[in-house]
């Protein structure tokens, strides 16, 4: 009898729905909807761009018991957990503790797994623990909090810091000099910063290389490997002026090659998933592996425990699988089953940002050429439907990815697209992959 029902959910009639409102469950929702194991889908909220290809749905991602109440209405069978808060609160834990909810499928990890991503120490004595290369670091709080001024004064800046906690990505600081770091040091533990997220500091070492992203679907003991990508953070061209979610993004990487991609697996990926097993997460779902490349040599930035964004906004147009069977597999423990087809072709995405972002800026503009015939994929990330209109309403509003042979034609078709589109005050970057092309 479980045989027969693994095949009825592995292959018929799933009900589907994702957590999400961004341009990564856009991308989710775009790549499920091609599935023919999919038959209903649910985006919760969704944007304007999911609402073609599901149904969006009015809940908080954050409130378990109206997620819980949705499931059940629904008959959902998979629920695909985009952002990361839902995991670090407990979303999976919630659903193995009620009987009622047990036969449905979570895409993303316990609580604890989430650690990896909802604490910074955390992560860091992970890695330690598992010998996995990474910065060196110390962890301090308010009770120690003269020992981590010491500890500043015998770095060599650029000293980075970091709240421990989740902080809406603004939790890091890489300061140039001692009085900066004591400053951002001060503000987080003392003053604040960040809440609860910056009661722990981490100050680590600065390591000086290029910055890259791994992504594998782990099923808890095994895993396979989806392409890599590499994004842009900062709001202005050459890497300069604020963070921000992300101006763009690239897959495959150029300069991580075969030797270098072993290397990560090896040194990495592996020991990686083995310490999540010995450590017996309950753990279904993705492991975002944030890497920089240092003489050749592949080092741990930041774990997350979902997809990035725009990363995947790249990555999942190049692979050639159907997610929910791989979703599928690694629900049922069997990811070491699934065969993992990517494109050879390259794929880039840029990004068009409301003016002001990231600081403050106007939502409800209109976006006019959304209709425009394009060879692009356009990915709805802060936009809403208002009266059959699209308009912004974020500050990262529209990714436009596309294919090439290369990277350079990637870009030149992506930026073509972006040539039909505007709204009110609407900025890009025009040099997304500078270092490669």
């Amino acid at each position: 009898m479980q045989d027969v029902v693994f095949l009825r959910f592995q292959y018929n009639n799933m009900n589907i729905l994702i957590l999400g409102g961004g341009g990564r469950e856009h991308a989710i929702a775009w790549k499920l909807s091609q599935s023919k194991n999919c038959d209903s889908l649910f985006i919760a909220p969704g944007n304007a761009g999911t609402a073609s290809l599901g149904q969006n749905i009015a809940l908080d991602i954050n409130k378990f018991e109206s997620i819980e109440t949705f499931c059940l209405e629904q008959e959902i069978n998979m629920v695909v957990v985009g952002p990361e808060d839902p995991l670090v609160n407990g979303i999976q834990d919630y659903f193995q503790s009620k009987e009622n909810l047990q036969d449905i499928a979570i895409i993303g990890p316990s609580a604890k797994g989430a650690q990896l991503e909802g604490s910074k120490a955390f992560a860091k004595r992970f890695m330690d623990k598992y010998s996995i290369p990474t910065a060196g670091y110390r962890e301090f709080t308010i009770e120690n909090f003269r020992d981590g001024l010491t500890y500043i004064e015998r770095q060599n800046p650029p000293i980075v810091i970091k709240a421990d906690g989740l902080a809406a990505g603004k939790g890091v600081i890489i300061a140039q000099s001692h009085e900066e770091a004591k400053d951002a040091f001060t503000e987080m533990v003392q003053n604040q910063k960040f809440g609860t997220a910056s009661s722990k500091v981490v100050i680590e070492q600065f390591l000086d290389g290029i910055e890259m992203s791994v992504f594998a679907l782990t099923d808890g003991t095994n895993y396979c490997l989806l392409p890599n990508a590499k994004d842009y953070k900062r709001i202005g061209e050459g890497d300069k002026g604020l963070n921000t979610g992300g101006m763009g993004a690239l897959s495959p990487v150029p300069f991580a090659d075969d030797t270098f991609m072993k290397k990560v697996e090896d040194k990495i990926v592996k020991p990686t998933i083995k310490g999540i097993s010995e450590e017996s997460f309950e753990y279904v779902g993705f492991v975002f592996i944030g890497l920089i490349k240092v003489n050749d040599e592949p080092y741990v930035i930041e774990y997350n425990c979902r997809l990035g964004d725009p990363e995947t906004e790249v990555i999942l147009p190049r692979l050639d699988s159907d997610l929910v069977e791989l979703f599928s597999l690694a629900s049922k423990k069997k990811i070491a089953d699934a065969h993992v087809k990517i494109k050879d072709e390259h794929c880039a995405t840029v990004i068009l940002v409301s003016g002001g972002y990231p600081e403050s800026y106007e939502k409800g503009k209109a976006i006019k050429g959304l209709k425009e015939k394009t060879e692009s994929i356009i990915f709805h990330a802060g936009t809403k439907l208002e009266n059959e209109e699209v308009l912004t309403n974020g500050g990262r509003v529209v990714a436009i990815s596309s294919f090439g042979n290369n990277l350079s034609e990637c870009l030149d078709q992506s930026y073509s697209s972006i040539d039909k589109l505007c709204f009110d005050k609407m900025y890009f970057r025009k040099d997304i992959g500078y270092e490669f092309v």
